[in-house]
C-alpha cells in the first residue's frame, strides 16, 4: 500500500529507483497517458495507465484512495518536471496522508529548480508561483502582488502566453534581471537571459517559442540598495520606448522601490526633452 511520486518526463532523466518504482506499481497515474506509454515502451517496461489531471482528479481520487486501502501500490508520474508542483496532486497525497497510506518521492528533474540554477540568478532565497492567471487584469493584480517577495521568483507560463505574461511582468516590475528557461533536460533546452524588458521586447517580436517556459525574475539590486539618478533616468529612457510615461513609471518605481508619483513627474520631463 504505497503511494510514489515521480517525473518522467525525460528518458534520459530516469533514475533506476523510478524504474524501479514503476515496474513494482500496479497502477501509474498519468497526466497523459500516451506520452507516458511511449516513454515506458522505449523501457521495455508494461504497466496499466490511468489518467489524473486538474479536469479529473476530483471524480478520480476517491476510486484511486480505495485501491491504496486495499493493499495497491499506485505511481503518480508527469509529462514533464515534478508531480505535485502545480498540478493537483497534491490533493491526493493529502487525502492519502489522512487515509494511514505511506506516500514516497522519487527525486527527478524539476523545471523551477533546473530553471534556476541556469538562471544566474540568486538562489538562497526563492519563490515559485506556479502559472499566473490567463486573463491580463488578474495577471497584472497576482504580479504586483509578488513585486514584495523578498528573493528570486520562479514563474510557469504556455508557449502561446510567454510573450504576454513577459509584457506584463516588465510592466510591473520594471528592468530586474530575468531568465527565460524552456525544454529543459530535453533535446532543444533553451535558456534566454536579460532584463525583463529585453526578453519582453525579444519575444514580442520573435513570437511564441516552443515548449512551456519557466520565467525566474531577480529580486533587483536596486530594490534593495536604491538607484542613483542616472540609473533611474535610464530606466525611464529604456521603458519611455515603447510604454506611456505612466505604465514607464509604474514598471520603474515597482523595479526600484521608489515612490510613483516622483518617477512619473521624472517620466514627463524626460519625455518633455
Amino acid at each position: 500500500m504505497h503511494l510514489v511520486a515521480t517525473p518522467i518526463g525525460n528518458l534520459g532523466d530516469l533514475s533506476t529507483r523510478a524504474l524501479a518504482a514503476l515496474t513494482e506499481a500496479d497502477v501509474v497515474l498519468c497526466e497523459d497517458t500516451r506520452v507516458t506509454a511511449k516513454l515506458l515502451g522505449l523501457c521495455d517496461l508494461r504497466r496499466p495507465l490511468q489518467s489524473y489531471h486538474e479536469h479529473n482528479a476530483a471524480s478520480r481520487r476517491p476510486e484511486i484512495l480505495e485501491r491504496l486501502r486495499a493493499g495497491a501500490t499506485v505511481a503518480v508520474v508527469s509529462d514533464a518536471g515534478t508531480p505535485l508542483v502545480s498540478d493537483p496532486g497534491y490533493k491526493l497525497v493529502r487525502d492519502a496522508i489522512a487515509a494511514g497510506i505511506d506516500v514516497f518521492a522519487v527525486p527527478g528533474p524539476s523545471a523551477a529548480i533546473a530553471a534556476l540554477i541556469v538562471s544566474g540568478l540568486p538562489t538562497d532565497r526563492f519563490f515559485v508561483t506556479g502559472f499566473l492567471p490567463t486573463r491580463r487584469s488578474q495577471r497584472r493584480r497576482a504580479i504586483a502582488e509578488l513585486a514584495a517577495v523578498p528573493g528570486t521568483l520562479v514563474v510557469f507560463e504556455a508557449p502561446r502566453r510567454l510573450p504576454d505574461t513577459l509584457a506584463d511582468l516588465a510592466a510591473e516590475l520594471g528592468a530586474r534581471p530575468a531568465a527565460v528557461a524552456r525544454e529543459l533536460t530535453k533535446r532543444f533546452e533553451e535558456v534566454r537571459r536579460g532584463t525583463l524588458l529585453e526578453l519582453a521586447a525579444h519575444y514580442a517580436e520573435a513570437g511564441a517559442p516552443r515548449g512551456e517556459a519557466a520565467i525566474v525574475v531577480g529580486q533587483g539590486e536596486r530594490a534593495r540598495d536604491g538607484a542613483t539618478p542616472e540609473e533611474l533616468d535610464a530606466l525611464l529612457s529604456k521603458a519611455l520606448q515603447d510604454q506611456s510615461p505612466a505604465a514607464a513609471a509604474a514598471a520603474v518605481a515597482a523595479a526600484t522601490g521608489r515612490p510613483r508619483r516622483e518617477i512619473y513627474r521624472r517620466a514627463l520631463e524626460l519625455k518633455g526633452r
